[in-house]
């Protein structure tokens, strides 16, 4: 019997004190990415961490801007040629010479660099812009980056690979003005972020405070020696311990914010205006700091700074009491993003042609066709909120080998698909069977972008598991649900 078992009431044990939830945020974000970040995929998945279709619509951006400013850049060296005959008839420009240097922001597991670099080399048939690359991956934790390089793909590219251990709000080592490209996928959620509201006049945010229940209290042998470690991120003695982050119980408050410890004062107060009293927002300081950042270190002619993340781009959206805020995967705050709030932020500094679209936009138009992805289509299926989880699993590895009929990646992968325990052994053997029987360039994940193609090529295969196409066209042509991934640009 356990504790809780023996006293219901037994109280939940402090681990802390009140803070603003950015600041335990960052405090759980360290112990989380030190003790699990070699796993990450077992608490939540991207669309590039398996899938290539991001990255080839990035490439194919990145090389079609390039190439267009070269050719303006040339047309205007031809123009003044004209103007002053004692010009070089053929001097090179220097900006078609010079180093093009790409940053990604939180590079996760090689798989974005991968797939970019593989996609932008085919495209450079004439050598004019890949040679030029040197693609930078930054993220503050040493041990993510070692592991990003060792992506198998990434190989034939890694003469024109560096990795950068920093933080990514402040890159003081990054001189001004000496990059062309950033990169930032998923990343935003994962940074720096308040909760906030108006009440009275007043501009207040969310405090909260971490403790453990009386189970977990008595399952840790030397509890001041957790207490320390967990006050000061001792990595190493968290390792020692029973599993703890999931289970903490957070106790919240709100309190008057305080301005000295806030940047954009007057640009957070004047789009709160636009939130009704007591309603909740995010406010993405982590990403205001990111695009700061973007602003000092973009050449002035840089092709500019892409984010891709979760969030709100509608007011409505924003105003409604009852919209998610937040996630939390094994124990860790991830934020929904306020695309308004940063996208204000960003006419703040000075940055130009803010634009805010559907991720799958931006892919789809790369493709020249609509896409939705896996996750999309597995909701369209009939009975998909009553199936048991093995049962979702089983038409999760079928929808998989249907499309693969149709689908063909231009990448080798196995998916990962790990079958649940609680499975009848017999499903369990027929479940491992579709695994090992999926072929390596098939859908290589279950979050990865799907053309209406590929789709509708599969169709009776689909059907013939339950699928109705009529309720599958309506997705590829639907409207953005309210909370979507979505693609922010921008350029100094």
């Amino acid at each position: 019997m356990t504790a809780m078992q023996k006293d219901p009431d037994a109280l939940p044990q402090l681990i802390g004190e009140f803070r603003p939830i950015d600041k335990w945020q960052a405090h759980i974000n360290r112990i989380f990415y030190g003790l699990r970040g070699g796993r990450l995929r077992e608490y939540y998945q991207t669309f590039a961490a398996a899938d290539y279709r991001l990255a080839h619509a990035l490439a194919a951006d990145y090389f079609s801007r390039a190439c267009a400013r070269e050719k303006a850049i040339g047309n205007g060296r031809e123009a003044i040629g004209k103007k002053n005959p004692d010009l070089p008839p053929h001097s090179p420009s220097p900006v078609a010479h010079r180093l093009l240097v790409i940053h990604e922001w939180g590079c996760g597991n090689g798989n974005l660099v991968a797939c970019f670099l593989s996609h932008l080399k085919r495209l450079d048939k004439d050598g004019t812009v890949y040679p030029r690359v040197r693609y930078v991956l930054v993220d503050n934790q040493q041990a993510v980056l070692e592991a990003a390089k060792t992506h198998p793909d990434l190989a034939e590219h890694r003469d024109r690979v560096e990795t950068l251990c920093a933080n990514v709000e402040d890159l003081s080592s990054v001189k001004d003005g000496t990059v062309d490209r950033i990169l930032c996928n998923e990343l935003w959620n994962d940074l720096p972020t308040k909760l906030m509201l108006r009440k009275e006049g007043e501009v207040e945010e969310e405090y909260v405070r971490p403790n453990l229940s009386e189970t977990n209290y008595e399952a840790m042998t030397d509890w001041p020696g957790f207490i320390r470690a967990f006050e000061a991120k001792d990595l190493d003695a968290l390792k020692s311990v029973p599993p703890f982050l999931e289970d903490i119980i957070w106790e919240r408050e709100y309190r008057k914010t305080d301005w000295k410890e806030v940047p954009y004062r007057k640009t957070i107060t004047e789009f709160l205006k636009q939130i009704e009293e007591q309603v909740l927002v995010p406010v993405n300081l982590g990403a205001c700091a990111t695009i700061k950042e973007a602003k000092r270190v973009l050449s002035s002619d840089a092709v500019g700074f892409s984010s891709f993340d979760a969030g709100a781009a509608d007011l409505k959206v924003l105003n409604d009491p009852e919209k998610p805020c937040y996630g939390q995967f094994g124990g860790q705050y991830s934020f929904m993003v306020n695309f308004p709030l940063v996208e204000e932020v960003a006419k703040h500094l000075g940055l130009r042609s803010v634009t805010i679209e559907p991720q799958r936009e931006f892919v789809g138009r790369s493709l020249r066709t609509n896409v939705i992805s896996l996750m999309d289509l597995l909701a369209t299926y009939p009975s998909a909120g009553s199936l048991k989880p093995w049962e979702q699993d089983r038409l999760i590895l079928r929808t998989v080998r249907a499309l693969n009929e149709r689908y063909h990646s231009p990448y080798e992968r196995t998916i990962e698909f790990p079958i649940q325990q609680d499975i009848p052994a017999e499903e369990r053997v027929s479940l491992e069977g579709i695994v090992r029987s999926l072929k390596l360039h098939g859908v290589p994940d279950t979050i990865a972008y799907l053309t209406e193609e590929e789709v509708f090529g599969s169709i009776g295969e689909l059907e013939a598991l339950g699928y109705d196409r009529q309720a599958i066209r309506p997705v590829l042509m639907a409207e953005p649900s309210p909370v979507e991934y979505r693609h922010l640009f921008c350029r100094p």
